[in-house]
C-alpha cells in the first residue's frame, strides 16, 4: 500500500490559501481515479482506491497543519506501511510557483507540517514539494502561505493539480523523474516545428 498524504488546514477559510496546496493535490487524484468518498478517520479524511495496480489511502489531516504528524502516524500505524511509502504533498516557497520537486529523506526546511511529521514518524518518507514563490522577506512567510492564491495564480495552481494527478502513476510505481518529466511536458509541450523540404525547383518548403 500507498499512504499519500496531502497537507492543509481543515475550513473553508483555508481552503484556497497557498498552504493548501496539498489539499488540493490529493483532491486531484481522488477525482481523477475515482477513489471512494472521503470519510472521516486517524484525526483525518481518508479515501481509498487503487492506481497502476497499487492499493492507495490518500489522507488529509484535520488537525491543523502544525500536528499533521499526529493523523499520519495513526494511519501509517493502522495500514502498517513503512515510512518509505508514505508520500507526502506539500507547498514550498523555496520553488517558484509552478515548479515542482520530489524529494526523499532530508530535513523539513522549517515547514510546520513537515517538521510534525519527521517528529511522528522520521524523515524517511517521500515529499512532492509544490512550488508557491517567496514573499522576499522572511517575516512576511507566515502571512504570504495563509493567503489565498490570485484569481490568475488559481489557474495556474488548477492546471498543475491537474498534470499532477495525470502523472501520479509514475509516483505509484517509484519513477519520481518520470513524474516530474511528465508534468512538465503536459503544461510545457513541445512545439511542433514544420520540416523543410525541397521542391522539384530546389525551393524550401515547410512540410506538417
Amino acid at each position: 500500500m500507498l499512504l499519500v498524504v496531502g497537507l492543509g488546514n481543515p475550513g473553508s477559510d483555508y481552503a484556497r490559501n497557498r498552504h493548501n496546496v496539498g489539499f488540493m493535490a490529493v483532491d486531484g487524484i481522488v477525482h481523477r481515479y475515482r477513489f471512494s468518498s472521503f470519510r472521516g478517520k486517524f484525526q483525518g479524511q481518508i479515501a481509498e482506491g487503487e492506481v497502476a495496480g497499487r492499493r492507495i489511502c490518500v489522507l488529509k489531516p484535520m488537525t491543523f497543519m502544525n500536528r499533521s504528524g499526529d493523523s499520519v502516524l495513526g494511519a501509517q500505524r493502522f495500514f502498517k506501511v513503512p515510512p518509505e511509502n508514505v508520500l507526502v504533498f506539500h507547498d514550498e516557497i523555496d520553488l517558484a510557483r509552478g515548479k515542482l520537486r520530489v524529494k526523499r529523506d532530508g530535513g523539513h526546511a522549517g515547514h510546520n507540517g513537515l517538521r510534525s511529521i519527521h517528529a511522528r514518524i522520521g524523515p524517511a518518507y517521500r515529499r512532492v514539494r509544490i512550488g508557491v514563490g517567496h514573499p522576499g522577506d522572511k517575516d512576511r512567510v507566515a502571512s504570504h502561505v495563509l493567503k489565498d492564491f490570485s484569481k490568475a495564480e488559481a489557474g495556474e495552481v488548477e492546471r498543475m493539480v491537474e498534470a499532477m494527478a495525470e502523472a501520479f502513476p509514475f509516483l505509484v510505481v517509484d519513477d519520481d523523474a518520470g513524474f516530474m518529466t511528465r508534468v512538465s511536458l503536459i503544461l510545457n509541450p513541445p512545439v511542433h516545428k514544420p520540416r523543410k523540404e525541397a521542391d522539384d525547383n530546389g525551393n524550401s518548403q515547410e512540410r506538417e
